[in-house]
């Protein structure tokens, strides 16, 4: 069965008039109301909620067909698999609609095996399932895991137009991250942005001097070199990146 969300230990619920309907305030005394959600129950992922990623980045090329649904969770799938030049496949999926500033959660697990950066990031997105940089103002990574690592995760704040500039990146040392399902948060507020792991803040970084522009969700797992990783352990593979949900709640005060 699955648990009930950790933003329950971040954002106090309130049940409204409606059964259906939920608002919630914050630790800072801010309201918020569900916005977006996706409980992944169906059979296949819901193309009216989400892009593929799809472009070849790193040791692997994303591919649709790698992105599967089942017994209510997504699954990322990775692959050893040739594709455009690559050895692996990796995949992802990216939020067709853009969103503003308040909180974004998921809980997820990650893969096993070393050789995938697994994110839960929010960035401007192309129609194209790829990134791109120039057309990005902020880039916030609320978690990026490289599975060499299966103790910890990075967070970041990426400014990309103009000069590209780092914001206060971060190392948060955890349990092993593909060995059961932990819930990272975000919170963006005009000036400030909160990170959460497991309903606990671990980072906040002040942003009043940074631009704000509305943002798209993205999950995803590459194979990649990052975090000093050497090889893709292929005795690992087939294997996934296992998501229970995704929310973001809008502030209505």
């Amino acid at each position: 069965m699955k648990k009930l969300s950790a933003v329950l230990l971040v954002i106090i619920f309130i049940q409204a008039s409606s059964a259906h309907h939920r608002t919630s305030t914050s630790p800072a005394g801010l309201t918020y109301a569900m916005a977006f959600k996706d409980e992944f129950k169906g059979k296949s992922p819901d193309e009216k909620k989400w892009n593929y990623r799809t472009d070849s980045r790193h040791w692997s090329t994303q591919v649709p067909g790698n992105v599967t649904l089942g017994n209510g969770y997504l699954y990322l799938n990775v692959k050893k698999a040739r594709s455009k030049g690559k050895d692996y496949t990796g995949s992802g999926i990216i939020s067709k609609k853009a969103f503003g500033q308040g909180y974004y959660e998921a809980r997820f697990k990650t893969p096993p095996g070393a050789g995938w950066h697994t994110s839960f990031w929010l960035m401007y997105a192309n129609e194209r399932g790829s990134t791109d940089a120039s057309k990005t103002t902020l880039e916030y990574d609320i978690c990026e895991n490289d599975s060499k690592n299966k103790h910890g995760y990075s967070m970041t704040i990426h400014r990309w137009r103009g000069k590209h500039e780092t914001f206060v990146s971060k190392y948060q040392k955890t349990p092993d991250l593909s060995a059961d399902f932990h819930t990272w948060g975000c919170e963006i507020l005009p000036d400030k942005v909160h990170y959460y792991f497991d309903g606990t803040l671990v980072q906040t970084i002040n942003t009043a001097s940074l631009p704000f522009e509305d943002i798209n969700i993205w999950l995803t797992t590459i194979a990649s070199s990052l975090g000093n990783t050497t090889a893709v352990d292929d005795t690992k593979l087939p294997s996934y990146a296992v998501f229970d949900y995704i929310r973001f709640y809008k502030r209505i005060d």
